[in-house]
């Protein structure tokens, strides 16, 4: 996890939606992002699609548990970089509460195996925006997330098929 600041290309394609702070807000960001992406030209059954989602599930029910405050939401940016990469943001209004792949979760470290790079950035004057991109050809998803048949992942949240999140 990184700290930065980003500078997005003007010829770049952008995709902003707010959303209410709920877990459905949350699985709306997911649904959202998989059908921009296939607006986009991306495979809805690609791998590069599967992982853009699971990363957005990540982020957006992080900021839904861990970001929340009364009476605001949280917004979700897709921007299509050059080379067909993909920058996801899940900006939410508790700066102070920073994602760690530290705190014994599985989530964080799910976006870490799936995303080429992500980190977090102020949002002031009190958010913060947690990103990740994805790269063009995506890191393999473990087989354990997209085997919906396997009943140790009947819990997962994120997973694929599970009607969560």
């Amino acid at each position: 996890m990184k700290s930065e600041s980003v500078h997005i290309p003007m010829a770049a394609q952008q995709f902003t939606q707010l959303l209410s702070a709920t877990r459905r807000g949350a699985r709306l960001g997911r649904l959202l992002t998989v059908e921009q992406l296939v607006s986009w030209g991306w495979l809805r059954d690609g791998e590069a699609t599967d992982a853009a989602a699971l990363v957005v599930a990540e982020l957006a029910s992080n900021a839904v548990r861990y970001g929340r405050l009364e009476g605001r939401g949280f917004r979700l940016t897709l921007v299509q970089l050059p080379g067909t990469g993909l920058r996801i943001e899940v900006t939410d209004p508790r700066g102070e509460r920073l994602p760690s792949r530290r705190a014994g979760g599985l989530g964080m470290a799910l976006v870490d195996a799936l995303a080429a790079d992500w980190g977090v950035r102020p949002f002031p004057p009190s958010g913060k925006t947690v990103w990740a991109e994805i790269g063009p050809e995506s890191r393999n998803i473990p087989d354990l997330l997209v085997d919906r048949d396997r009943s140790d992942v009947a819990g997962c949240r994120t997973c694929p098929g599970q009607g969560q999140g």
